[in-house]
């Protein structure tokens, strides 16, 4: 056994160490998940010896990505932000349009989740690293509300549909709470947070996603807080979101394979070839226009 191995294996036994991913995600730098992501590339080293997914750290040790050092976080940031369409949800700053370079937090924080390009409204950010997992994970059953503008007229068996389950990216989203609003417009809540999911729910019932904004996550809502602009959670927003993840599991993600019956299957080819037929109407309505 090497050295450095026999050190390791000394500190997945103590009681006084921390997983390196966590380390790193409670001085605020990133999530645990982006942590893992630069331990895979080979960013991150420990007393200058290049770290391992899996590695642990105890107090003292000089943890740094890319040559900068990791120190603890002492203040505890989190704050909602309004977010525009057009910004992008990344901590990665060589995007122009990138979320953290629009807040310009003097703090280093992260967003809890992310809100498509396309979309607007409540996101929050942190540089609590622990939390993220815990509010986003859909075990949790922690709830997100949304209003969204659609292309079509907002049927009850549209509402019915979405509420029951969607299949959409090899798994069936979780039964939900769906309420029309308008005839072009829906309410609907969450519990989890699949990659683009309202939209891909509502792209397999042949409806197109005009317009979309996350209005609550949690006990947090949005209120009147203007497009564009942030503020720190109160105290009391924050106590509540506190207790209400207290005893949530933070492990990342994961979703149950969903093995496609042919019945769904035909219905997808159903959907697509309908989808096909309504564009190439709604093509020659606008060639006829012009």
């Amino acid at each position: 056994m090497s050295i450095g191995r026999s050190i390791f294996t000394r500190k997945m036994n103590h009681p006084d160490s921390t997983r390196l991913n966590k380390a790193i995600s409670d001085s605020g730098y990133c999530s645990r998940r982006e942590a893992d992501s630069l331990i895979e590339k080979g960013r991150v080293t420990v007393n200058g010896n290049k770290s391992g997914l899996g590695d642990r750290v105890m107090p003292g040790d000089e943890v740094r990505v890319d040559g900068k050092l990791i120190t603890e976080n002492d203040t505890q940031v989190y704050i909602m932000l309004n977010k525009p369409v057009g910004i992008t949800c990344t901590t990665d700053t060589r995007f122009d349009d990138n979320v953290i370079d629009f807040v310009n937090h003097p703090e280093r924080i992260f967003p809890i989740g992310r809100l498509d390009k396309p979309s607007e409204g409540l996101l929050l950010l942190t540089n609590e690293g622990d939390i993220v997992n815990k509010i986003l994970r859909a075990g949790n059953k922690h709830e997100k509300e949304y209003i969204v503008k659609v292309d079509r007229h907002v049927t009850d068996d549209f509402v019915k549909r979405m509420g029951s389950g969607i299949p959409i990216l090899d798994t069936i989203t979780k039964r939900c709470e769906v309420e029309r609003i308008s005839r072009f417009e829906f309410r609907i809540v969450l519990v989890q947070g699949l990659n683009r999911q309202i939209r891909r729910m509502c792209e397999y019932l042949g409806y197109e996603v005009v317009a979309l904004k996350r209005i609550r996550i949690m006990n947090l809502e949005l209120g009147n807080l203007p497009v564009g602009e942030w503020r720190n959670l109160t105290e009391n927003e924050l106590k509540i979101l506190k207790a209400s993840v207290a005893d949530s599991d933070n492990q990342p993600k994961t979703y149950q394979k969903f093995e496609k019956s042919t019945e769904v299957k035909r219905t997808e080819k159903r959907t697509d070839l309908k989808n096909n037929t309504l564009r190439k109407t709604e093509g020659k309505r606008r060639r006829g226009r012009e």
